[in-house]
């Protein structure tokens, strides 16, 4: 769900409680729709995240830090000149808006005290963080918004500061319970009350809507025809009672996960009671605690997808290409089936070439190749000899002949190189940071997929940081291995294991190198099961059941002369059948 307007002020209040009086050390820019700001008062050093990611604009603090550029963004820089060593005088929400204000006590570039304000509006697609001076004038913007953007409101720096086009509904505090029953008596009567109340409430969520309704009336999607006297009076003290909950900050940060399997599912700030059993409520530490487990992971894959974005596209582009060539390199091939028909024509030509002359455009001959001796035609070329057209059709012949070997070994290179492509793709989906992206990018580069054109950033030709790959422990305390990439997975064959580790790799499928460190030890069952079920979570059969894995000594994988990064051979193996399961994966693994 969207971050409502009553949630916000929640978590504006605990915000407010922590940082008033802290001072922002750092700010750092480590995503272009996120800004973090490191802050320290009495409470000790805090991170406060701004996202205004479109779905999923939030502010909350987190625990570790983010992975920042190489290079800040201007925003950035800009934050860093006017926020830097300021003191957070307090953090507001301004009515009931899905926007919050930091306001900041610092000094301008003579010294003189004066005050900025950090505006965060928190609107879905057109979420913003505004940066503006004492006179509430912008001084600038993370999303710049000119006249053609938007014909309602400019945000530039120079302009001043205008708040949101204000929406046609009633402010939740100022109506009553009875004055509500009254609006839906007036109400259409085919409408369902939740979306009444969706049209009606300023800053009230789409969820809380259908929770009134079916504290109300017992059902979420109730028409508001079908209302009684008692369950309109019932919606007025529902709504009262509501009212007084948030006036008197008796709210609380619960999460919402589905019963069936734990998945996160919505968060809100009072006990919700629509799903019946069919959703799991938990009541977090702290409304960041609970923004942070509800936004976390999804964030992170988000982030990670726009990131790499373009490698993405350049991969992709790459197969397509190399796909359309194969193709057109297999209906050459097949062509090539036909030569012997040229070699036939040739010596059928040179058998009667005493009855043949130059300027005939087509031979009338008896094919003696056939059991029954039928006369056949053959084209001709009038330019020619009759000697000179069959040494056309034995050219033709030599040529489809040589066409076929040549052909052959392009298809098959181009098998591997179109295998290699897709494994890059799975590689792709399992970076977890821009380290990971920096060595894709430099396994791209040595096989030529990216140019140096395409890397012109000098901290992007760079040698990257060394990426580390996925580290497991299994239940009985073996520790597992899982490449990342292409050039981790030969680092961890042929470079890192022993030749007595365990080596593990879905079946036919591509996915990551898994080494299970056996340490002169037998490896149990159970960690063996454990390391097969790891290289099935980390291949192209994630989501799929009884995914055939292949293990073997490390000592019995080999990688040919030549080969593409991460393709290896292997003759003497074992096969397990596993289910890949994420929470199980997961507890496994060793940050």
């Amino acid at each position: 769900m969207p971050l409502d307007a009553i949630c916000l002020g929640a978590v504006t209040h605990e915000l407010n409680e922590v940082l008033a009086g802290c001072r922002v050390e750092k700010v750092y820019q480590p995503d272009r729709d996120e800004i973090v700001l490191q802050t320290r008062g009495q409470g000790g050093a805090k991170r406060l995240l701004i996202s205004i990611a479109a779905g999923a604009a939030r502010v909350h603090f987190i625990d570790a830090a983010r992975e920042n550029p190489a290079a800040p963004p201007m925003f950035c820089m800009l934050l860093r000149k006017h926020v830097q060593g300021a003191k957070i005088a307090a953090i507001v929400q301004p009515a009931v808006e899905r926007m919050l204000t930091i306001e900041l006590d610092t000094t301008d570039e003579m010294g003189v005290p004066c005050k900025k304000h950090l505006i965060c509006e928190l609107m879905g697609k057109h979420s913003n963080v505004i940066l503006c001076g004492e006179d509430n004038r912008i001084i600038d913007a993370m999303r710049r918004i000119d006249g053609d953007l938007s014909g309602k409101r400019q945000v530039l720096p120079g302009l001043f500061y205008r708040m949101p086009p204000a929406q046609d509904k009633h402010d939740p505090f100022s109506l009553s319970g009875a004055g509500l029953a009254a609006a839906v008596m007036q109400a259409d009567g085919e409408q369902p009350l939740d979306r009444f109340l969706l049209g009606q409430l300023l800053g009230f969520s789409p969820l809380l809507c259908r929770e009134l309704s079916y504290r109300a009336t017992g059902d979420v999607a109730a028409r508001i025809g079908m209302l009684s006297a008692a369950q309109r009076e019932r919606l007025g003290q529902v709504y009262d009672d509501f009212i007084t909950y948030v006036q008197e900050k008796r709210w609380k940060p619960f999460l919402l996960t589905k019963a069936e399997n734990g998945a996160v599912f919505d968060f809100t700030f009072l006990p919700v009671t629509q799903y019946e059993g069919l959703m799991t409520v938990s009541q977090a530490d702290s409304f960041s605690a609970l923004l942070a487990a509800f936004y976390e992971r999804k964030g992170k894959v988000e982030r990670m997808a726009r990131r790499s974005a373009d490698l993405h596209k350049t991969v992709t582009n790459a197969r397509d290409r190399l796909a359309r060539k194969l193709a057109a390199q297999q209906k050459e091939l097949d062509a090539t089936q036909n030569r012997e028909q040229y070699k036939r024509m040739g010596d059928l030509i040179t058998a009667n070439l005493y009855q043949l002359e130059k300027g005939m455009n087509k031979a009338t001959v008896v094919d003696y190749y056939a059991e029954d001796c039928p006369e056949v035609e053959i084209t001709l070329d009038v330019r020619l000899t009759p000697q000179q057209n069959a040494q056309r059709y034995f050219k033709l012949y030599n040529k489809a002949k040589t066409a076929e070997t040549v052909l052959t070994q392009q298809i098959e290179q181009g098998k591997a190189d179109l295998d290699y492509l897709e494994s890059v793709l799975v590689s792709l989906g399992e970076a977890e940071s821009e380290r990971d992206l920096s060595q894709l990018r430099e396994e791209l580069t040595q096989t030529g997929v990216l140019s140096n054109k395409q890397t012109r950033n000098k901290k992007l030709r760079a040698k990257p940081v060394q990426a580390k790959p996925f580290h497991y422990r299994t239940s009985d305390g073996f520790e597992v291995f899982a490449g990342k990439n292409n050039l981790q997975n030969d680092l961890l064959t042929l470079k890192t294991a022993f030749k007595s580790d365990i080596w593990f790799h879905t079946q036919k499928t591509h996915g990551s190198h898994v080494i299970l460190v056996t340490d002169g030890r037998e490896p149990t069952d159970q960690a063996m099961t454990e390391a097969a079920m790891i290289a099935a979570y980390h291949s192209k059969a994630r989501q799929s059941s009884r995914v055939p894995v292949d293990y073997t000594p490390v000592r019995q994988v080999k990688k040919p002369a030549g080969a593409k990064p991460g393709m290896v051979i292997y003759h003497v193996y074992q096969t397990a059948y596993v289910t890949p399961d994420e929470a199980a994966v997961e507890k496994l693994r060793v940050e």
